[in-house]
């Protein structure tokens, strides 16, 4: 429970920039809410509950794509980087979007896509049209070995070669995602510049940052070496599991197009960008890509795909961006990882396993991205294969974990059509064990909706919080200690991460707290938050 009455306080740390240890809540546009009854989530929706999402006390919103697509990866697959695809409704929605958004002082961040484009994007279809047009070099086209197989090994994430034959040039072209997504050659300068115009599109109208999707797929090495196979062990379900990917993606130039995106986004003022890096060693990449006059932050998978949260794991993971090493942003949960209280926790334990863990992202060090649903201590969504929508899914199914059962739709009302989604047959099934857990039932003060307030209320009042350092006391077993640390204020914050009861001594003075947090124990999955100094 909440130990004092907190009043916003983001001034205390207005000395630094927005962006620095803001919470971010993101949005998955086709399930959040649907305003015109098509079972399709839209922009008009969104607008119609950002009143929701500034209540929860976050300071910004990031939109999954929402551009002009065939939606064959729902998004992530652009046909035009400056329009909105109609599903979705209109250029005139987003601005009402932005308008609102910043009326309720949420800033607005957007996805860019620049590793790929959907084949049915314009510059595609004139790519491959002939060999000698002006956009002939605008993607990764390559000869067939002598043989006609591909020039090289590599693989896709999605489907095995990542190389595609198109008649019409004579040539393979490179897709390190779906076939119907070629990868764009950002070696060329005229790529980088057309990316850059469509930045600066969207900073004309007024969103506040970028999330940069798979942008160490940036670029290719040009000599198209083979890669080597992978490193014993590890789960292999995929083809593209079975290489080190070396040579398809992470090449040392991507940097230089950072350097050129910042200075674009710097020329609009105090906008933010992340990069999402995937892969099996993504720090050093992550540090590379954040380093001075780059990109702001960034964030990896060291849990979205971990099997378990222990305490080890946080450790590494704050001891792995130390404050010299730039400023990370994390996330429990997301559109591409299954729901968090489904794989690291018993059914018995789900509630209060869904507070503790939202208190321990709201201590942590870095910005935070809070996925929609995970406020409401959502599980994952058992989708029938018949249902799936996924391409990764059904490529791989039984063997992969299906993201849709993370992004099915948003349950507003218990007792409403589909949850209060939408008032047709939704694209994704809704979930019946979201029922119980919708907005609508969770007004109570021990709900997780609330909670989550409480912990937001919290991390925005203490600059130790928000922005100060970390150390961590004590990462073994069952217990994890840390203490952040700003201008004099230190906070201390003990978690228990295990279903037994576990040692506690209290410290300060209690700022928030979850689970049985008694005078010398705390009860499984409890934790606490205590104003030491």
């Amino acid at each position: 429970m909440l130990a004092e009455d907190l009043s916003t306080g983001r001034e205390q740390a207005a000395t630094e920039p927005w962006w620095k240890g803001a919470a971010i809540y993101q949005i998955y546009p086709r399930s959040f809410a649907d305003s015109n009854g098509d079972g399709v989530g839209d922009l008009p929706g969104i607008t119609g509950k950002l009143d929701y999402v500034a209540s929860l006390g976050v300071d910004a919103i990031w939109l999954s794509p929402f551009f002009t697509s065939p939606m064959r990866d729902f998004g992530y697959d652009v046909a035009d980087y400056c329009g909105v695809d109609p599903v979705f409704g209109t250029l005139a929605d987003f601005d009402v979007l932005i308008g609102r958004a910043h009326a309720l002082k949420l800033k607005v961040i957007i996805d860019q896509v620049y590793s790929h484009s959907s084949d049915q994007h314009p510059w595609f279809q004139e790519s491959r049209s002939s060999r000698n047009n002006p956009k002939g070099d605008w993607y990764v086209w390559a000869d067939a070995k002598p043989d006609g197989s591909p020039p090289n090994n590599w693989q896709s994430v999605f489907t095995g070669p990542a190389w595609q034959w198109d008649a019409r040039r004579g040539q393979y072209y490179l897709h390190n995602f779906l076939a119907e997504q070629p990868d764009l050659n950002v070696h060329n300068d005229d790529v980088q510049e057309a990316l850059l115009d469509a930045a600066r599109f969207w900073l004309d109208r007024g969103v506040d940052g970028f999330r940069i999707d798979a942008i160490n797929f940036a670029m290719h090495d040009p000599s198209l070496r083979d890669n080597p196979p992978a490193r014993p062990g590890g789960r292999r379900t995929r083809p593209f599991d079975f290489q080190q990917h070396l040579y398809n993606q992470s090449h040392p130039d991507i940097v230089k197009f950072i350097e050129r995106l910042r200075n674009v986004t710097d020329s609009y003022g105090a906008r933010f960008t992340v990069a999402e890096v995937g892969g099996d060693e993504p720090l050093d990449e992550m540090r590379a890509f954040t380093a001075a006059g780059r990109l702001n932050s960034a964030y990896g998978f060291d849990f979205l795909y971990a099997d378990k949260l222990t305490p080890e794991l946080v450790a590494r993971v704050a001891r792995d961006w130390p404050e010299a090493a730039g400023w990370p942003t994390w996330a429990f949960e997301n559109h591409d990882a299954p729901r968090a209280v489904s794989r690291w926790v018993t059914e018995e334990h789900r509630d209060a396993f869904a507070r503790m863990k939202m208190l321990l992202l709201c201590s942590l060090r870095g910005s935070i991205t809070i996925w929609q649903g995970e406020e409401l201590g959502l599980p994952q969504v058992d989708v029938p294969f018949e249902r799936l929508q996924d391409p990764e899914a059904i490529a791989n199914w039984p063997e992969t974990l299906s993201r849709d059962g993370a992004r099915t739709p948003m349950p507003w009302q218990a007792s409403a059509p589909n949850l209060g989604f939408s008032n047709s047959e939704p694209w994704l099934p809704a979930g019946e064990s979201h029922r119980a857990l919708a907005v609508d039932q969770q007004s109570a003060e021990e709900s997780a909706l609330q909670f989550t307030r409480e912990c937001l209320a919290v991390r925005n009042a203490h600059p130790a919080l928000r922005c100060g350092s970390m150390l961590i006391v004590e990462a073994a077993g069952q217990r994890l200690v840390f203490e952040r640390e700003r201008d004099g204020e230190r906070v201390r914050c003990t978690f228990n991460l295990s279903e037994e009861r576990a040692p506690f001594a209290p410290q300060g003075t209690t700022l928030v707290s979850t689970g049985d947090v008694r005078g010398d124990a705390l009860g499984p999955y409890a934790g606490i938050v205590e104003n030491v100094a």
